[in-house]
């Protein structure tokens, strides 16, 4: 469980060293920069918004501001303003977690090799306050979005399913996706399933097994989500953990200097960008 933040003197032994997992995240985001982490939709499994809630939970608790882009085939398309400023597409939800319905927007950027890496910047942009954003798309979109720039990074996308057949299948699918499309052999794994269910570990080990034989690719985490937990409990410790994981793992971006202007003057000119790091 993740331990409230307090403060230690400075002469107190270990001083200045990180008190608790989320101290140490937040020293990790000392400097400004995003971290974009890649979701894999399964419209089969029709729990995507509960990963991605308890994900924003969990980063919240962390001390981090959340943005969800939800590109999937079940979201909204952006608002008609999203157009001129993408930034009027987004929505406040709590003070630590704002919302973009974004179906069909990576293609707006696609450029003539296919990619859709230019809107990162754009989000960047219009979101500065953000530590995380979380895009929530198929895996063919996904891979246009960070194939071209994370090809050598060490990026881990999060992938779910549920416990039935029809869950499965999708998410093979979309590993098959990220592994010959994105070279991406690595990915971890939601099943969304009741306590009592009997397939659910199942569904890991053979989606595992498939992965690791057919594309050799590695299912490096998974862990089980109920469905029937209240939103109002904490985020396991284990879950806690898979997503602070995403974190190490995630598509960094640096902000533009003017970027630092747009966070303290909303009228402020559009930041300009600069060559993304890995830190």
């Amino acid at each position: 469980m993740i331990r409230s933040d307090r403060s230690t003197s400075a002469s107190a032994p270990g001083a200045g060293r990180p008190t608790d997992q989320a101290h140490g995240l937040r020293q990790m985001f000392a400097s400004r920069v995003i971290r974009f982490i890649p979701v894999v939709a399964n419209p089969a499994a029709a729990c995507g918004g509960l990963v991605l809630e308890r994900l924003c939970t969990t980063y919240a608790g962390f001390g981090l501001h959340t943005l969800v882009v939800d590109a999937s085939d079940q979201a909204r398309p952006p608002s008609e303003l999203a157009a001129f400023d993408l930034a009027e597409g987004i929505e406040d939800l709590s003070r630590q977690v704002r919302y973009m319905p974004a179906r069909g927007l990576p293609l707006r950027h696609v450029d003539a090799r296919g990619s859709c890496a230019t809107l990162l910047d754009a989000l960047a942009d219009a979101s500065p306050q953000s530590d995380v954003i979380l895009i929530h798309a198929s895996a063919s979109e996904l891979v246009r979005i960070f194939g071209h720039r994370a090809g050598h990074a060490n990026l881990r996308p999060l992938l779910f399913s549920n416990d039935l057949a029809e869950g499965l299948t999708d998410a093979y699918g979309a590993i098959k996706v990220i592994v010959q499309r994105g070279h991406w052999l690595a990915y971890d794994l939601v099943v969304c399933a009741s306590a009592r269910s009997k397939q659910a570990d199942e569904v890991a080990r053979r989606l595992a097994q498939c992965a690791d034989s057919f594309l050799g690719a590695a299912q490096h985490r998974s862990l089980r989500l109920d469905p029937q937990e209240s939103s109002d409990r904490d985020p396991s410790a284990e879950f806690q953990e898979l997503a602070a994981g995403l974190l190490r793992c995630a598509w960094v971006q640096t902000l533009g200097d003017t970027a630092f202007d747009h966070l303290v003057s909303p009228g402020a000119a559009l930041p300009s960008r600069v060559a993304p790091v890995l830190n």
